[in-house]
């Protein structure tokens, strides 16, 4: 058997193994899960009309669905994070490196579960925002497709950052605070009011931060919205931090004693 080969069989057994635990420990995920939630219930039904300005709640949801859906990414991902920590802490790594396996296959399992899970969520999250009002009518077969492949390079991106802030924390609580910046970024982003409404000191932060480019290029894709250059940065921004989280991850695995 090729050692490409023996990667893929490894890794489709550690994703079992990642599947498996979460179905064992759910709390977690839907713990996370009950941020983006919550927030989506608290601005639409409680501040709604105020924070639309005038435009009626119907046209606030559809304005602030792309940004949760994007805090959702953000969210569940903390959970990858305290996952992995886990694993090293409870010295289950350890025990993986005596045994006649694909070294990274512990990674990717972390990884391609992290994605799944997240991507069942984020579409848990639209199911929400859909029974509460939100509708997309204009955006085509391609467009939809194309939102989908955003969420799930989006997702793929901060996960590779949150296994390697796993792999960096001592303990599980460590990895969960770490990781807590991927909850805070969507409330500095445009994902609950315009650009225009910052303070102007404050707009660029907002502006360049990876969630405000992906949220726009999402509103873009599912409300006919302006997307211009976020589209690029979106992408830009999904494809650098996926190299840096794979790379950090590999660096901080590597560098624990076989």
């Amino acid at each position: 058997m090729s050692t490409l080969s023996l990667a893929v069989r490894d890794s489709a057994t550690m994703l079992r193994r990642d599947l498996l635990h979460a179905r064992r420990y759910p709390s977690l995920t839907l713990n996370l899960l009950l941020t983006p939630v919550m927030m989506l219930l608290l601005f639409v039904y409680i501040f709604g009309d105020t924070m639309s300005g005038g435009a009626g709640r119907d046209a606030y949801i559809a304005y602030i669905v792309p940004g949760i859906l994007l805090m959702t990414i953000g969210s569940t991902t903390v959970g990858t994070a305290v996952s992995v920590s886990m694993d090293m802490s409870e010295g289950i790594i350890a025990r993986f490196r005596t045994m006649a396996i694909h070294r990274s296959s512990v990674l990717f399992g972390h990884v391609m579960g992290s994605v799944l899970r997240t991507l069942m969520s984020v579409v848990f999250v639209g199911a929400v925002g859909v029974a509460m009002g939100f509708r997309s009518t204009d955006a085509t077969v391609l467009e939809w497709f194309a939102a989908f492949g955003l969420l799930a390079l989006f997702a793929l991106a901060f996960t590779w950052i949150a296994v390697g802030m796993g792999l960096g924390s001592p303990n599980a609580e460590a990895a969960g605070n770490n990781a807590t910046p991927l909850i805070l970024l969507p409330l500095i982003s445009s994902a609950f009011v315009p650009l225009g409404s910052m303070p102007g000191w404050f707009r660029p932060v907002a502006e360049y931060q990876p969630f405000t480019p992906a949220i726009e290029t999402l509103r873009g894709l599912l409300l006919g919205t302006e997307i211009g250059h976020n589209g690029r940065l979106a992408v830009a921004w999904c494809v650098g931090l996926a190299v840096l989280g794979y790379f950090w991850s590999r660096a901080r695995f590597a560098r624990d004693p076989e």
